[in-house]
């Protein structure tokens, strides 16, 4: 949602738009949103701050996301969306307001879940049985792809394959940036939900994979 240190207001126009097309078929949409470029910022200053605790630092992020998940929720309404008029911060409430409301956007919930694990508890609450993660890679790789650049990317996988390159549900702490968190997979695991992880950059992809189409990047089946 940032560009730099700026709200990049036209990726929020078009990802806005996206979200409007695919509420035009009807489906509720569980959205839930990152801490990104904000999260960082505030985390790294917290830091040159003294503040040490993973605890506090992960307070820091889930304030960013929710700063972000209110920009994004007032980008949809804007559209005269179906969404509900708050952020919720258990995915239990989330999961409730998605009964009344078409759209739900919220961001994080508690120290120790990142966004990745918050939007597979939705999924979950929710009885859905897919979760689409848009990050800032194209694939989910063997090795993380910034570092390593004969990383060997997946377009297809399944839960046990993913669990084995993220390792045991653990929680990593505030900033570490993991393809899916290790939580939120045992999560998928043990639900049984589908996962389908894009760059949330390229919108025409992620339009593709709302719509039903072929899109470009990884499909981890139920084992």
């Amino acid at each position: 949602m940032y560009s730099g240190s700026e709200i990049d207001n036209q990726w929020l126009a078009s990802a806005s738009n996206i979200i409007l097309d695919y509420a035009s078929t009807g489906k509720k949409i569980g959205i839930v949103i990152g801490g990104g470029f904000l999260a960082r910022k505030n985390i790294s200053e917290a830091k040159m701050s003294g503040v040490t605790d993973t605890f506090d630092l992960d307070l820091v992020g889930i304030e960013a996301t929710r700063e972000n998940a209110e920009i994004f929720r007032e980008s949809l309404e804007l559209k005269n969306l179906g969404v509900a008029k708050h952020i919720p911060t258990t995915t239990e409430e989330a999961a409730d307001l998605l009964k009344t409301f078409q759209i739900v956007v919220m961001g994080g919930t508690n120290p120790g879940h990142t966004t990745d694990a918050v939007s597979i508890n939705l999924a979950a609450q929710s009885n859905s049985t897919g979760c689409t993660i848009a990050t800032n890679v194209d694939f989910v790789y063997d090795k993380a792809p910034q570092n390593n650049p004969d990383a060997i990317p997946f377009e297809k996988m399944n839960l046990d394959d993913l669990q084995r390159i993220v390792g045991p549900p653990e929680h990593m702490g505030a900033g570490p940036n993991v393809v899916i968190d290790p939580i939120g997979v045992q999560v998928a695991i043990d639900y049984g939900i589908e996962l389908a992880l894009l760059n949330g950059r390229d919108l025409d992809n992620l339009a593709k994979r709302l719509a039903g189409e072929t899109f470009t990047g990884t499909i981890i089946e139920v084992n």
